[in-house]
């Protein structure tokens, strides 16, 4: 393994181990379980092929990352976190909060659906019991909402109490953006079917911290 630094620090260790371009965001698209290297790439916008084969290449060098071959009738190689690999989730969510209170955050940026699920599990200040469905794109997620967390799985959205649909940034316009529900629907780029007043009790669960003053 490459050693950036002479430092027995854990955040040291930590850095020499998912600090490189692009490696955490490869966690991040990973956390919601098993991908193919195309839906990686896909999903990380920007990055090579070239990088993205040696990213996950370091990942699982470090035991972050396993590849294997799904069983017929798939038959193709995806790339997963190891069990040590998804405990990294309470890291990224606590690094992600922290960031979010910078004044040069800018949450109208792209944003991959992985990338707004996790944010999801992040921000969620409770107090809702619903089940909330999620077509955005080509991807599928199911979040279970209760009064103290959220659970969210990729799956297909069936039987949820209302589904969003649309692109992962017309979602976050109206969670995080202030953006009103209606006007994203009137511009085609946000679609609901079910409980409509239910989403709009859901997209108010999801407060960002405060930002810091400049100094």
């Amino acid at each position: 393994m490459k050693r950036w630094y002479d430092d027995a620090c854990g955040t040291a260790f930590a850095m020499e181990l998912i600090g490189e371009r692009w490696a955490l965001l490869v966690v991040r698209e990973l956390m919601f379980g098993p991908r193919r290297f195309g839906d990686l790439r896909a999903s990380l916008n920007g990055i090579s092929a070239n990088v993205l084969t040696q990213r996950l290449a370091g990942l699982e060098q470090a035991g972050i990352v396993i590849r294997r071959k799904l069983p017929p009738p798939a038959s193709v190689r995806v790339y997963e976190l190891t069990p040590w690999g998804y405990e990294s989730e309470e890291a990224i969510k606590a690094l992600g909060r922290w960031a979010v209170r910078s004044p040069t955050h800018d949450p109208t940026l792209p944003l991959s659906a992985a990338s707004l699920m996790l944010s999801f599990r992040t921000m969620y200040a409770g107090g809702i019991e619903a089940l909330i469905g999620f077509r955005l794109e080509e991807e599928g997620f199911i979040a279970r909402a209760t009064r103290d967390e959220i659970a969210i799985r990729r799956d297909e959205p069936e039987a949820a109490d209302v589904t969003f649909s649309g692109s992962p940034i017309a979602v976050a316009s109206v969670v995080y953006g202030g953006r009103p529900i209606g006007e994203a629907q009137a511009s085609g780029d946000l679609r609901l079917e079910g409980r409509h007043e239910l989403a709009g009790d859901f997209v108010k669960r999801f407060p960002l911290p405060p930002r810091i003053d400049r100094p």
